[in-house]
């Protein structure tokens, strides 16, 4: 079963593809920066079973072309976004958050979806990645707040659609993860903050019962049970995966 991974060059989705791959998953990873993603397949298990296309989700003209040669979908895990702040003015960074994170992410299911439908499996899967940010305000960050919470009006509205075709949408909003996008954000917090990275972090997790970041291989086994076979009753949800951080 075929399964496309956006967003595998780095962090979760990488993770999310090695687990997958260890599960005897065929894994179609798509991204910008194709090094990276050729990076992440010699990782897997059996790389020859795997393919890597290079585009940018904000085109949907370049995701078709990169899916040009798949013939059908069991699953799309749809992964790929970019973090940071915003701020209005000349070098406001809102268009490019949301066409990324939101738009990319809406074009991006729509050009899987006519493959998707032509899986035989008598349900199918979308994963959505959102952020624990969808749920809460940060100042300077709106721009990624407001397009991680529209991947969960995103992800509602799909399971709706897509029910009658077999089709299981759900959402993920995780916390902190031990990824190169999280220790950038912990600099910059640091930064504010005038301190160190190490200072940074130990603030941080005050806010988190638990104390810790989670693992990116926590996210990924998650996200592989979601899209199992034996998975048929999730659709239209949201799974937080935040160590307490937040508790709806």
């Amino acid at each position: 079963m075929t399964v496309v991974i956006t967003g595998a060059g780095s962090g979760i989705g990488r993770c999310i593809a090695q687990t997958l791959a260890e599960k005897g998953f065929s894994l179609f990873l798509l991204g910008r920066n194709l090094d990276n993603l050729e990076a992440t397949k010699k990782m897997l298990k059996n790389p020859e079973q795997h393919q890597c296309q290079s585009c940018d989700i904000r085109s949907s003209g370049e995701i078709r072309q990169a899916l040009a040669n798949v013939s059908s979908l069991y699953a799309l895990i749809a992964n790929a976004g970019i973090g940071g702040e915003n701020q209005y003015g000349e070098q406001d960074r809102w268009r490019e958050i949301i066409d990324t994170n939101l738009t990319g992410t809406y074009q991006t299911i729509h050009e899987c979806l006519p493959l998707i439908k032509k899986n035989s499996a008598p349900f199918k899967k979308i994963i959505i990645i959102s952020s624990i940010l969808a749920r809460l305000g940060v100042p300077g960050y709106s721009g990624y707040c407001a397009s991680k919470a529209g991947l969960l009006g995103l992800t509602r509205s799909l399971a709706g659609e897509l029910s009658g075709d077999g089709i299981l949408v759900n959402a993920l909003c995780p916390g902190w993860v031990d990824t190169e996008m999280a220790q950038e954000g912990l600099q910059g917090f640091a930064d504010a903050l005038k301190v160190s990275k190490d200072e940074a972090y130990k603030e941080a997790m005050k806010q988190v019962p638990l104390g810790k970041m989670s693992k990116p291989e926590e996210v990924a086994q998650l996200v592989a049970f979601l899209i199992s076979e034996e998975q048929t009753s999730f659709t239209g949800q949201t799974l937080d995966i935040n160590n307490g951080a937040l508790m709806p």
